[in-house]
């Protein structure tokens, strides 16, 4: 006869001791890869359980892609610390916790004075079995038609101030040097 598993009891946190950190449900965290090559993965806590005895603690992570990790792949316009909440969800030891994080919202991210190695933002929501992204369209901006990239140094056009314009007022500052060469070589 197999032996039935022992009943999981709920958890509010829980301190993680190798890092000194206490974890709650909806923090983020960094979680050690298998490969070590590999940058640390971010999740955000939904669950946390341990064993009748209080201990083998589990947390039920749901997983944040990378643009690269996604079935796109990184473009053009995703920041370096940009992150996609995925509908990926796995139970790991909490053991593999390595520290807290931050994923801002975008608008909160692109406020920021400094950003920190622990900050990320993400502006997407990515269903990892299809590949699509909610929402599946942003505001574009520039002549290039890219989506915002706080990574890139942005220049507004002081003679642009129609926002009707598809917020066209806005350039990249390569874009806008690009475009500034094409003007001089009409001179």
């Amino acid at each position: 006869m197999a032996k039935a598993k022992a009943p999981r009891r709920p958890l509010e946190s829980c301190t993680i001791k190798h890092i000194n950190k206490t974890i709650n449900a909806g923090d983020c965290v960094l979680m050690r890869p298998a490969d070590q090559s590999n940058p640390q993965y971010v999740a955000r806590i939904e669950r946390i359980d341990a064993d009748a005895r209080g201990g083998n603690v589990k947390v039920l992570a749901r997983w944040y892609y990378r643009p690269e990790e996604s079935i796109g792949g990184r473009r053009q316009f995703h920041g370096s610390k940009e992150l996609f909440l995925s509908d990926h969800y796995d139970v790991q030891s909490a053991d593999t916790i390595e520290g807290k994080c931050t994923v801002h919202s975008f608008k909160s991210y692109t406020k920021l004075d400094a950003v920190g190695n622990d900050d990320f933002f993400c502006r997407f929501e990515y269903n990892s079995s299809t590949g699509a992204f909610n929402p599946d369209r942003v505001a574009v901006y520039c002549k290039c038609e890219m989506p915002y990239n706080p990574d890139d140094l942005m220049v507004q056009c002081e003679d642009c101030s129609d926002w009707s314009l598809k917020n066209w007022n806005w350039y990249y500052f390569s874009c806008h040097f690009q475009l500034e060469q094409k003007w001089l070589k009409k001179f």
